[in-house]
C-alpha cells in the first residue's frame, strides 16, 4: 500500500512539469507568426517602392519628351543668331568672312560646329587664323589674324603677292608694291598649289632681303631659280649665297665689307659689282660686264 501510494504521489507531480510548457510555446507561435507578417509587408513595401519609381520615370520621360516637342520653336528662337561679328579684318572685307560662314536665317547658336566655321573662314588666302566664339544668346564672333604682304613674287609677265610664308595672297596681274622685295625664279604650278619646297624657297628667298635691305637701301631682287645659290640684287650690286646658313655668309661679308673700296652702287661706270660668298673663309668680287 505505501508502494502503491508513492506512486500515486509520483504520478501527480507530471501535470505540474507540463503547466509551463503550453503557454511558452504559444509565445513562439505567435512571434512566429509576427515575423512572418512582417516580412511580408516589407516584400509589399519594397514592390510598391519600385512601382512607384519606375511610374516616376515613365513620367518624367514622357514629360521631357512634350517639353521638347513643343518648346523646341521656342528654345530656337531664344537661341536664334542675329548678328555675326568680324574682329580683326583690314585688308579683306568683313562681308567676306559672313558670306565664307553663309549662316542660314533662323539657325540657332546652339547648332554653330565652331571647327568647321573655322575652317571655312580659314580657306581665305589672307586668312592666317580664325578663332570662332559662341557669344549667348544671338551672337556669332570670328576674330581674325590676317596675313602680312611679305614679298612680290614675279612668274613671268605677272606678279603675285605674298605673305613671309610663302602664301599666295592676291594675283596682281601687271600692278606692282616698289616698297617690298621681289623673287622671282619660282615655279608657277608649285606656288598657286602650296608646295613645300616652293614656298620655303620664296622663305629663304624674303629673309634674304631683309638681311641685305639692313645694310644697303633699294628694292632687293632675289633670284631663286637655284634654291641652292641665291642672288640678291640691289643698286646694281648682285650677292651670291650658297645652301649654308644665309646669315652666316651676310656677317662673313660684313666683317670684310669696309676693305672692299671698289664696290659701285651706282648701277653706272666700272667697278666691282659681283660679290660671291658660297665658299667657307673666302669672299670673291668680280667685275660684270
Amino acid at each position: 500500500m505505501r508502494l502503491l501510494a508513492k506512486r500515486s504521489r509520483t504520478r501527480k507531480t507530471g501535470p505540474r512539469l507540463n503547466q509551463w510548457r503550453g503557454p511558452r510555446a504559444g509565445e513562439a507561435a505567435s512571434r512566429h507568426a509576427e515575423a512572418r507578417r512582417a516580412q511580408a509587408i516589407a516584400v509589399w513595401k519594397r514592390r510598391l517602392r519600385l512601382a512607384g519609381l519606375l511610374a516616376g520615370a515613365t513620367l518624367f520621360g514622357w514629360g521631357a519628351v512634350t517639353a521638347v516637342k513643343y518648346s523646341g520653336p521656342t528654345a530656337a528662337r531664344l537661341l536664334e543668331i542675329r548678328s555675326i561679328t568680324v574682329e580683326g579684318a583690314h585688308q579683306i572685307q568683313k562681308q567676306e568672312v559672313i558670306d565664307l560662314v553663309a549662316v542660314k536665317p533662323g539657325t540657332g547658336l546652339h547648332q554653330i560646329v565652331t571647327g568647321s566655321i573655322k575652317r571655312q573662314v580659314e580657306s581665305h588666302p589672307w586668312v592666317k587664323e580664325a578663332v570662332v566664339t559662341r557669344v549667348p544668346f544671338h551672337e556669332l564672333r570670328i576674330s581674325i589674324t590676317e596675313r602680312k604682304p611679305a614679298a612680290i613674287v614675279r612668274i613671268g609677265s605677272e606678279n603675285f603677292l605674298s605673305d613671309e610664308g610663302g602664301h599666295v595672297l592676291a594675283r596682281l596681274g601687271q600692278a606692282d608694291n616698289e616698297a617690298l622685295p621681289m623673287v622671282t625664279g619660282i615655279d608657277l604650278k608649285g606656288f598657286i598649289q602650296g608646295d613645300g619646297g616652293v614656298r620655303q624657297t620664296i622663305v629663304s628667298g624674303i629673309e634674304l632681303a631683309k638681311l641685305v635691305g639692313h645694310t644697303y637701301d633699294g628694292r632687293l631682287q632675289i633670284n631663286a631659280a637655284n634654291p641652292s645659290n641665291l642672288v640678291a640684287s640691289v643698286r646694281g650690286v648682285q650677292f651670291q649665297f650658297g645652301d649654308d646658313l644665309l646669315g652666316e655668309q651676310w656677317e662673313r661679308f660684313q666683317r670684310v665689307k669696309p676693305a672692299l673700296k671698289t664696290l659701285n652702287f651706282d648701277g653706272r661706270g666700272r667697278g666691282a659689282n659681283e660679290v660671291d660668298l658660297r665658299y667657307d673663309h673666302r669672299i670673291i668680287v668680280r667685275e660684270r660686264g
